[in-house]
């Protein structure tokens, strides 16, 4: 059979992205099939996935839903039109059926998938696909599949993880990959999946289950120095939180510099209690960039947003960073459960302890099904059961505004280019994709932090 694997994202604010997730789901297809990807972002002109799904004439099409929206209150962007669009220009092109999925996809399966008239759809991790390949090919029920639907289905149940083993690996033959390595070179990597916490909004569980599940560190080494061979020039770990397992992350760590990598990365890291030396060992393997979900600096929000840390742990993991030499920067959501205008005040307050460091905020909390905080909506009266989310909906906080939080952090941030309120949008993209052009690679971010 032959398939064709069609990444949807094409958002490039702050920086295109790698679809790494394909990678994978490429890579578990038994070898017996022809596989192809075709990425939207690199793909030069209006009809060259036309042309590249006449060429190939698939059986199959998956596509793959990044996003559906921006989640960002202060530059709202939906995707749902796209993708519209991009399904008209498959069935135009071809009567292959096609399968979604990917991590948009996922948090609104049945609506999507109603929306989109697909044939399938794949709830959770992709590797599933495979399974269903082997379904249709027996002429088998595909929804018998763990995270299979179809139109007809009536409920959505989260399948549990996929159980294979976590082997990343780069497909350096790949079509798009040139177009990553002339934009900026920044690939990404994974080194494990899942995540531990319990943050009230957070959809990393749904979409990869609570349950840590690694990739041997030699495993996870061997595959950066590939994608450096292959002419990467920096590393984004993509993992939900890289300490989630802080001796994973130091096994990680130690075996890059065993193995030799030499160009800098990044991560996101959840600011907990770390062991003495924690950023060194990281700094010495090359980590450049440390990104903290802060989210809030106030005592009570963070109780409310049930983060696993402490104002005071912060502060100590942001001091922890910078005396490592890593370059810092820390995400907050603000205006979620709890937050009034002291805690705002408390939060903004606060962040003035944070020395030589990049501060992004996004000023409210989107809402998304089956979270902690969809179901603290239902039982407040905020939302009615079966609402559609899948055009963005924000928590409501009675006690300050989207708009007023804003404005005070908007205020605060006058003549501070190190506070950035949301993505930055298309100004920060194209100042970024100029950076590109001239040689530079990675976040870069750096370079507002004072």
């Amino acid at each position: 059979m032959k398939i064709l694997l069609v990444s949807a994202n094409t958002l490039k604010a702050p920086y295109p992205v790698y679809p790494l997730g394909l990678d994978h789901v490429a890579a578990s297809i038994d070898g017996r099939h022809r596989v192809r990807i075709a990425d939207l972002n690199s793909l030069d002109h209006d009809q060259a996935l036309p042309a590249a799904i006449r060429e190939f004439a698939p059986h199959l099409i998956g596509i793959s839903l990044r996003n559906i929206d921006n989640t960002d209150t202060t530059d709202p962007r939906g995707f749902m039109g796209g993708y519209r669009a991009l399904m008209d220009t498959v069935r135009q092109a071809s009567t292959a059926p096609v399968v979604l999925g990917g991590s948009g996809f996922t948090l609104f399966p049945r609506r999507v998938l109603a929306e989109l008239g697909a044939e399938y759809g794949i709830v959770g991790e992709g590797e599933r696909l495979d399974l269903l390949i082997d379904a249709l090919e027996a002429g088998q029920n595909p929804a018998a599949v763990p995270g299979v639907i179809l139109p007809q289905s009536q409920e959505t149940d989260f399948p549990p993880p996929w159980p294979g083993d976590r082997k990343p690996r780069p497909r350096q033959g790949s079509d798009h990959l040139p177009w990553y390595l002339k934009h900026g070179a920044m690939l990404n990597l994974q080194t494990k999946r899942g995540c531990p916490f319990r943050c009230i909004y957070c959809t990393y569980p749904l979409i990869e289950g609570r349950k840590l599940r690694r990739v041997a560190p030699e495993d996870a080494a061997r595959t950066a120095v590939e994608l450096e061979a292959a002419g990467a020039r920096y590393l984004y770990i993509t993992d939900s939180s890289f300490n989630a397992d802080v001796e994973h992350s130091l096994a990680v760590a130690r075996a890059f510099k065993k193995e030799g990598l030499t160009i800098p990365w990044g991560a996101f890291f959840t600011p907990l209690p770390l062991p003495d030396g924690y950023f060194d060992t990281l700094a010495a393997a090359g980590l450049k960039h440390v990104e903290f979900g802060t989210d809030t600096l106030c005592s009570e929000v963070i109780r409310a947003y049930r983060k696993p840390f402490t104002v005071a742990q912060v502060l100590g993991a942001h001091r922890a960073g910078l005396d490592a030499g890593c370059h810092v920067a820390h995400y907050f959501l603000l205006g979620g459960p709890g937050e009034t205008r002291q805690t705002l005040e408390t939060t903004l307050d606060n962040i003035e302890k944070l020395k030589k460091t990049v501060l992004f905020f996004f000023c409210g909390m989107r809402v998304y099904p089956h979270t902690q905080l969809y179901r603290q909506c239902l039982e407040g009266g905020q939302l009615e059961a079966g609402k559609d989310l899948l055009e963005p909906v924000f928590y409501r906080n009675l006690s300050v505004g989207a708009d007023d939080i804003e404005q005070q952090v908007v205020e605060k941030a006058k003549g501070r280019a190190n506070w950035v309120v949301g993505a930055g949008g298309d100004a920060t993209a194209d100042i970024i994709r100029r950076m590109y052009a001239k040689g530079f690679s990675g976040p870069l971010w750096e370079y507002l932090i004072r």
